[in-house]
């Protein structure tokens, strides 16, 4: 790695910790680090004061909520809500997925307070419920309760199915609109009336 700014050589070594951290998890080394990123292993203390103050920013960046509030901007606003909504759930979907195992490093590993990745995660789901929120807001009228309720509740539908606390498969983008816009009771037999 040619010689960086200290912004710069951070950045990279975040971008090399990240897939290592999806691979190895709290155990990778700093020798893998090193060696992904190209440098020598002193080389990354000096820009981090030690191994978990790394980690804690590869959690951090891994947690920015600016792609998905990109995606989310992105969606048809004159598509009809219950399209909108399966839309938004597809990203969160995707994203959530892809970064449940760095979920469960920040809630086992020990971070110095002025770190911890936790701050970051909670404030980028209050982003994101926001954005959702705002898809919601021109169908506010259709709505029981307000759109930041009902974006709060799709979050926790799409939570509780990512991490397989259903008996059954993981709901679909469809399914989880469904049960968000429509409850559980299958639509009445037009025949039975």
């Amino acid at each position: 790695m040619p010689a960086l700014a200290p912004d710069e050589r951070r950045a990279a070594l975040i971008a090399a910790t990240l897939p290592l951290l999806m691979t190895h998890g709290a155990t990778v080394t700093t020798r893998q680090i090193a060696e992904a990123a190209g440098v020598a292993e002193g080389t990354i203390f000096g820009v981090f004061p030690d191994k978990a103050s790394l980690l804690a920013a590869t959690l951090r960046h891994a947690f920015d909520p600016a792609p998905m509030l990109l995606a989310l901007s992105a969606i048809d606003p004159a598509a009809d809500l219950r399209q909108r909504l399966r839309d938004a759930a597809a990203i969160m979907i995707r994203r959530i997925e892809a970064s449940i195992p760095l979920m469960m490093l920040v809630r086992t590993m020990q971070f110095p307070p002025d770190e911890s990745p936790m701050a970051a995660l909670m404030e980028g789901r209050r982003q994101l419920t926001a954005a959702v929120a705002r898809l919601i807001e021109p169908d506010r009228h259709l709505l029981r309760r307000s759109p930041e309720t009902a974006a709060g509740l799709l979050f926790a539908l799409i939570g509780i199915s990512t991490r397989g606390m259903l008996p059954d498969e993981d709901l679909t983008p469809d399914e989880i609109v469904a049960v968000l816009l429509d409850g559980l009771l299958t639509p009445p037999d037009p025949g039975e009336a």
